[in-house]
């Protein structure tokens, strides 16, 4: 768990940027499983670091995953969070076929909804609250 109280630093500023943001599959579908809820954070470990952001926790049910990460202030959050689903989606559609036949369909189907939510950390409870919150996820069942 990252210090929460040390500024990161960059050329020219200093900054502290946690955010939390929660994914809801479209219409709210329970097409979440433990192994997808595995390979997605895996997934988005690997996005974080390509847009040189920090992973923190990753929790998710049968509808809706939650990521807390940080990010330093260059970084375009709707470009960012645009990016983890598109990859995710394409990915997860691609290797979990079988299971998410069930649940989505057709030509182009969409994996996630339209909207998203992503809340600046501090700006409702402390990190520590918000980690504990998100590992404590209701886990789907194989």
């Amino acid at each position: 768990m990252p210090n929460t109280t040390r500024l990161r630093t960059r050329s020219n500023s200093a900054f502290r940027l946690i955010y939390h943001l929660v994914l809801v599959t479209k219409f709210r579908r329970k097409s979440l499983n433990l192994d997808i809820l595995d390979r997605m954070s895996e997934i988005i470990k690997e996005l974080l670091i390509k847009w040189e952001c920090t992973f923190i926790e990753f929790g998710g049910e049968l509808d809706h995953v939650h990521v807390l990460f940080e990010t330093h202030p260059s970084v375009d959050l709707s470009k960012l969070v645009n990016n983890i689903k598109t990859i995710t989606s394409r990915k997860l559609r691609s290797e979990f076929s079988e299971h998410l036949s069930n649940f989505y369909w057709g030509a182009k189907p969409q994996f996630w909804s339209g909207s998203y939510a992503i809340i600046s950390v501090g700006s409702q409870a402390p990190l520590e609250k918000l980690i504990e919150y998100v590992q404590n996820q209701e886990k789907p069942e194989q």
